[in-house]
């Protein structure tokens, strides 16, 4: 297949017809009737955004978007394993995998844009945070399922938790959430819309687990080896059902790699349930823990060589598989049995995969430590991003420029900078000034990519783009897309790669790392 002249933007970035071309009549109509909510809520979310702006509030919202990051509890999740909480730690893991899949199904599905910037201003702790659809809110949805599922827990007959203390856990649980959620909002990142369809899918997630989790529970732990099969084959077939977007976006490469680790979770957990390290108290296939006869000192230890464990499978698995499987994957496609994804590249057109691929992973690299660091040290670096900064951001861009242009001709819209009425004779009489709402409004569809980095008290408070004639000419669109950031090439068994090495970390959590821990002297003692 040939590549498209450097001068031109690829083909199909057509921004009034580029959604209805790529997506069946049942996605694209939802989508039609939802998109005027995201536009209409827009100028609103900005001027709520310009009143409440301080530079200590961008820095704390910028910062407490990391915790409702999968990435988060992909990290720290292992330690409620190590610590003797498995059957909490598993909990977890399902929400967690659920709100990332239905999220990003829902986002693939729909292909529905994050609010318009400007007027709106990303701020983040990474520029290339917006790449994903906005529709809903993963970030919302990763909260809401957590806080719904403690506050269950906390306040359930099996709570062993004082009641102080179950108190404070709750507040500082509703602190968490709505610390997200609000931030969603402030960081210009979602509408209210996102993060309310967001909130309500992870409420629902969270019941589900408290409600069917201890059945589930029960189902893994004494499946026999047909009935545990059930568990794989579900998950190959909700992984390749999962929808085609329109645009190059990685919600499935995220929910690939949850579908991973709930794989790795449930048939390592059964798997670990036979081992003679397993306790049967609270629940079987527990990893033996006990504090009081461990300590401070090897407690620590033991998740210092956990994560080390962990690391190293990732660090082993992933360019292991990457060399070894395009061959296969070339075979396979001669044969037929290969069922490609859009935007992912065939083995039959790439000799080697690249070592050092650069992608949105949920589990960090080892190299990436060093930033993680950085961040929490400065909770004050950030990134403030005004326009399109995603295909999805740029052609929403360019349709809301062509909706205006329409408007505009037919006098439906008000592009003067103030309301115009006519006498009978035709004479114009200027009615009002404009508000600011109309400001936002105007320039919504307007303006190029532009980040910077911020770590001082200075706050831009409008855009600094200039607000250029409203059109969508193939140089508007060539203008648009050579600015924001390409998405790399994607190959197509990076898709196996990902869920292999992500079932692995469960598994290496609960059936490699406790026989290192009693090898290493980190064990409970018998």
């Amino acid at each position: 297949m040939g590549k498209p002249a450097k001068d031109q933007p690829d083909a199909g970035l057509k921004s009034l017809n580029h959604y209805s071309s790529r997506l069946p009549l049942w996605r694209y109509w939802p989508r039609q009737k939802l998109l005027p909510l995201i536009r209409y809520e827009t100028p609103y979310l900005a001027w709520v955004q310009e009143k409440v702006r301080t530079p200590t509030l961008d820095s704390y919202f910028a910062f407490t978007a990391n915790l409702g990051t999968h990435t988060f509890f992909m990290v720290f999740l292992p330690f409620l394993f190590w610590c003797g909480h498995t059957s909490l730690g598993r909990g977890l893991v399902h929400i967690l995998a659920a709100g990332v899949f239905f999220s990003g199904f829902i986002k693939d599905l729909l292909c529905l844009p994050r609010p318009l910037s400007p007027p709106l201003q990303r701020i983040t702790h990474s520029g290339s945070a917006a790449l994903e659809y906005g529709f809903p809110s993963t970030h919302s949805t990763n909260a809401v399922s957590v806080a719904v599922y403690a506050i269950l827990l906390l306040n359930s007959a099996d709570s062993t938790v004082s009641p102080q203390t179950s108190l404070i856990l709750q507040i500082i649980t509703y602190l968490y959430v709505t610390s997200i959620v609000l931030g969603r909002l402030y960081c210009g990142m979602h509408g209210m819309l996102d993060v309310v369809v967001g909130c309500v899918l992870g409420a629902l997630i969270g019941l589900a687990q408290f409600s069917l989790g201890p059945a589930f529970d029960n189902y893994i732990l004494t499946a026999n080896m047909k009935e545990i099969l059930v568990i794989p084959i579900v998950i190959l077939v909700l992984v390749r059902i999962h929808p085609e977007p329109a645009d190059d976006c990685p919600c499935f490469d995220d929910s690939v790699a949850f579908a991973g680790v709930t794989l790795g979770v449930d048939v390592g957990s059964w798997y670990f349930t036979g081992s003679s390290l397993a306790w049967d108290y609270p629940l079987p296939g527990t990893i033996p823990f006990d504090y009081e006869s461990i300590g401070i000192a090897k407690t620590t230890l033991r998740l210092v060589v956990g994560v080390l464990c962990v690391f190293a499978w990732r660090e082993i698995t992933k360019p292991t598989l990457l060399r070894i499987l395009p061959p296969i994957f070339r075979s396979l496609e001669k044969l037929g049995l290969l069922l490609p994804r859009r935007f992912f590249t065939t083995a039959s057109r790439y000799t080697t995969v690249p070592s050092n691929l650069k992608d949105n992973e949920v589990f960090p690299n080892f190299s990436d430590i060093p930033s993680i660091i950085t961040t929490i040290r400065h909770p004050r670096r950030r990134a403030i991003s005004v326009g399109p900064q995603s295909e999805a951001d740029a052609y929403e861009t360019l349709a809301y420029r062509e909706k205006r242009r329409r408007e505009s001709q037919s006098g439906g819209s008000r592009e003067s900078p103030a309301d115009v009425d006519f006498k009978p004779n035709g004479t114009p009489v200027l009615n009002r000034k404009t508000s600011k709402l109309d400001h936002y409004e105007h320039m919504m569809g307007r303006g190029s990519p532009n980040s910077a980095a911020v770590e001082d008290d200075n706050i831009p408070r409008s855009s600094p783009l200039p607000p250029p004639e409203v059109s969508t000419s193939r140089t508007d669109e060539k203008e648009v897309f050579s600015q924001i950031k390409k998405p790399r090439v994607r190959y197509d068994v990076e898709v196996v790669t990902k869920l292999v090495v992500y079932a692995g970390i469960p598994w290496i959590v609960i059936n490699g790392a406790p026989p290192v821990f009693e090898l290493l002297g980190l064990g409970v003692p018998s």
